[in-house]
């Protein structure tokens, strides 16, 4: 069986639309907060964590960590015996970034689309996800930067998928989305090399987010 372009068509334009969903600018609007005039003024997790409260950014995180799963693994369930649900499943997980990051529900505006990869990648690919996790935790203990944890996760996603000898899409479309993520922290790039991004502390106020 061939590629379905309307099943690829379908994954692309369902992630979008899930990813889309800005659960942080709607659960800080529910609680009289702009996200997007506060603090990093990006609606994810940690930006509304520090913004509203410790609960709010969990749920964030959660919501969005599971729109990348379902955007992901959708399609791998509903086109399963085709033999290209893989190749549906990683365009729903990159337009769900894409849609995270560009959201049609806010002006294109968005956060930087970890927690949704990091939903997608656990959906299709457990183990470069776990991996990835193991990557992140290291880093930001290291380091206590949320920004520079969260782009060498992003970064190690490709390269555990080259060393687990996995398809090459699987390769290629997580070097797309570690470009993706790389790109929307250009601003935490810029401050790193000047040396004023701030670090991650519990009781510090100024504090800027990587979701």
């Amino acid at each position: 069986m061939s590629f379905d372009v309307i099943a690829g068509s379908l994954s692309a334009g369902l992630g979008y639309l899930i990813g889309s969903l800005s659960f942080g600018y709607w659960i800080a609007k529910a609680n009289g907060v702009d996200i997007f005039a506060v603090g990093s003024k990006s609606p994810g997790a940690t930006n509304v964590k520090r913004s509203v409260g410790k609960a709010a950014g969990n749920w964030v995180f959660a919501l969005d960590f599971l729109k990348g799963l379902v955007a992901t693994g959708w399609p791998i369930l509903m086109y399963s015996n085709t033999g290209y649900s893989d190749a549906y499943g990683l365009i729903g997980l990159f337009t769900a970034v894409i849609g995270h990051s560009f959201s049609l529900f806010t002006g294109f505006r968005g956060g930087k689309g970890v927690a949704a990869m990091l939903g997608g990648v656990v959906a299709l690919m457990p183990i470069a996800a776990f991996l990835g996790m193991g990557v992140w935790l290291v880093v930001f203990y290291s380091t206590r930067y949320v920004s520079v944890a969260s782009i060498i996760m992003a970064i190690s996603l490709p390269v555990s998928n080259y060393f687990l000898d996995t398809s090459s899409a699987r390769q290629w479309v997580p070097v797309a989305l570690a470009l993706v993520v790389v790109l929307r922290h250009k601003s935490n790039i810029s401050r790193l090399l000047r040396g004023e991004e701030n670090r991650f502390e519990k009781k510090q106020d100024d504090l800027r987010d990587s979701e």
